[in-house]
């Protein structure tokens, strides 16, 4: 059956995600979907509002048939891993025949174009990207600068003038990068974004929200029924029984305490051993613990925010204390060497046909637990602590729930 691939965090699932999904199986003549899905922790360094597994539920009720995690260490990537352990994993499937994004613009020829011209990275690009950063610009304003003056440098008039600068066009075009640096055989499609724009906190229609307007209301203490319009009911039914039992919704707050142990017994020499921590940002962290006026994630902010660090570089940086994400196991090398495991997380009887069919086209194992896995993976250890970890800050969890990778099969629907 013809197999659309979908990437995504579902955090939560609502409407939005609702249509994106049914008109990928629209444009493509899909028949079934497989998403690859963040796990525990997001890709602006966040932790999920709900747990992996609860959205699993929400992805397979929303219409997914399988659903495989995205390994932290890609998951709370910035766009051009985050985008390279995506697309591989739905690659390594060797049942996804597509791959359908979101875009501001639904427009897939300019991001084609310039991923054609970029994924080499030329030196004239490179050129570019480094004045830009030698400016002060932050990574991803650079990026989008460099590749629409390169595009214009090699004729694109089309191409230049396109708004890279906007969050999913860049994502988009790290998706086509990494597809061609991986001599990927999907065929890429992208669908416009409607309603609501990317990380947009205002509500402005009456069906559709971003995922961070959602999440704003419920951390607001706002009753759960104020996004019932918003949500599918499962979703809806899903969440209610998380606020219920006290697992969700869950922020940055619920790891303050951990985080700052990290921070405050290590030196700076041992922070800068960190991932994503460089250029005197471990000192920054040290610097600003004295000055806390509350023990609130929002407080330590305040005081390491400047216009060279963005909140998101930031929120990446504190994940990595959290975890204890080392510089060694995140560098280029070893990212683009790939996960080389497919954790499935749930599936529905299409997804039962299309695991049968992975038996024989996956070119990585398929991982039903992280249980006895047929080799030692750094990754997946990598997931199952950060699984612990996220696990430590929801009031409502268990001693048990701790090792839920090793103990749990996958959701099945």
């Amino acid at each position: 059956m013809r197999t659309v691939g979908l990437i995504v965090e579902y955090n939560p699932f609502h409407n939005g995600h609702s249509y994106h999904l049914q008109q990928s199986l629209k444009i493509t003549g899909a028949e079934a979907v497989v998403a690859v899905m963040s796990g525990n922790f997001l890709q602006r360094g966040e932790p999920a509002l709900v747990d992996k597994w609860t959205r699993t539920r929400m992805a397979l009720a929303g219409g997914c048939d399988l659903v495989i995690e995205l390994p932290v260490a890609y998951a709370t990537q910035a766009a051009e891993w985050f985008a390279y352990g995506a697309v591989s994993l739905l690659e390594a499937t060797g049942v996804v025949d597509a791959f359908c994004f979101g875009t501001e613009s639904g427009l897939l020829s300019p991001l084609l174009r310039a991923a054609e011209l970029a994924s080499d990275e030329p030196e004239a690009f490179k050129r570019l990207l480094k004045q830009r950063l030698e400016t002060g610009m932050a990574y991803p304003q650079a990026y989008s600068g460099a590749i629409a003056a390169y595009t214009a440098e090699q004729g694109d008039a089309d191409a230049s003038s396109f708004p890279f600068d906007q969050p999913n066009h860049t994502l988009g075009l790290h998706y086509l990068i990494a597809h061609r640096r991986l001599r990927g055989r999907m065929e890429p499609f992208t669908i416009a974004r409607e309603k609501a724009e990317y990380n947009q906190t205002t509500i402005t229609d009456i069906r559709i929200a971003s995922a961070t307007a959602i999440r704003k209301r419920l951390f607001e203490g706002l009753s759960l029924t104020d996004i019932l319009p918003f949500v599918p009911a499962s979703t809806y039914e899903l969440l209610s029984d998380c606020v219920e039992k006290r697992l969700a919704p869950i922020g940055w707050d619920h790891y303050m305490h951990p985080l700052l142990h990290g921070m405050l017994t290590s030196s700076a020499e041992q922070l800068g051993q960190l991932h994503e921590l460089s250029e005197g940002l471990e000192h920054r962290l040290l610097q600003s613990l004295p000055n806390l006026e509350t023990v609130s994630f929002e407080s330590l902010l305040a005081q390491l925010k400047t216009k060279r660090y963005t909140r998101t570089k930031l929120q990446r940086a504190l994940l990595s204390v959290l975890l204890g994400h080392a510089k060694s196991d995140f560098t280029a090398d070893k990212l683009r060497s790939g996960a080389g495991y497919l954790r499935i997380l749930g599936f529905t009887d299409k997804g039962r046909q299309l695991l049968k069919q992975m038996k024989k086209t996956a070119t990585m194992p398929v991982l039903l637990s992280a249980a006895r896995p047929p080799e030692r993976f750094r990754y997946l250890d990598l997931d199952t602590a950060a699984s612990a970890a996220y696990l430590l800050g929801v009031p409502g969890a268990n001693a048990v729930d701790l090792f839920r990778d090793f103990r749990d099969m996958p959701v099945i629907v």
